[in-house]
């Protein structure tokens, strides 16, 4: 029995076009669009970007100034839960800080990294009120919930959001 090439490529070509299309449509549309979807209608969220593969969802939110950090999370985890099932959520949370706020942040970080090396959470919003009676127009907000801690930061136009992991990481904070 003699195969003729040229049935035998094009049939590879055909099948290996359909399986990757079929697969990258169902990713696209059945995975990717409908989570996206979910995290541009979670209230506060201004923007995002999201990458999904096998293991991990990376997602990259803007958010209002006065947006609930840990609402945005929560919605994320809670609407999306049937298409992100056991993957790794990370989520990137960009900013718009100003210099005077980091700096102020870098001053305050040690005395909350203390405190949530020590697990003694109620301590941050005591530190963080502390630190912003220095400040006039400083506001700040602390939430928490099982896997983080919450931090918004006001200074006028200027806005930080930090996400700090309630267990201990190998590694830097971020200090986004």
């Amino acid at each position: 029995m003699k195969l003729r090439l040229l049935p035998v490529v094009m049939s590879v070509i055909i099948s290996a076009g359909v399986l990757f299309g079929g697969w990258f449509a169902y990713t696209s549309l059945a995975m990717e669009n409908p989570l996206s979807d979910i995290i541009s209608k979670v209230p506060g969220v201004t923007s995002s970007t999201m990458k999904l593969d096998n293991n991990q969802v990376d997602i990259q939110v803007s958010l209002n100034p006065d947006a609930n950090l840990r609402n945005v999370v929560d919605r994320i985890h809670k609407d999306g839960a049937s298409i992100i099932g056991k993957r790794t959520v990370n989520i990137d949370v960009k900013s718009n800080p100003s210099e005077k706020l980091d700096q102020w942040w870098s001053k305050a970080l040690f005395e909350v990294a203390q405190a949530m090396e020590t697990k003694h959470y109620a301590d941050i919003p005591t530190t963080l009120q502390k630190y912003a009676e220095g400040v006039p127009s400083m506001k700040v907000d602390s939430e928490m919930d099982q896997t983080y801690v919450y931090i918004r930061l006001t200074d006028g136009d200027a806005t930080k959001f930090i996400m700090l992991p309630r267990t201990s990481q190998i590694g830097v904070w971020p200090n986004e």
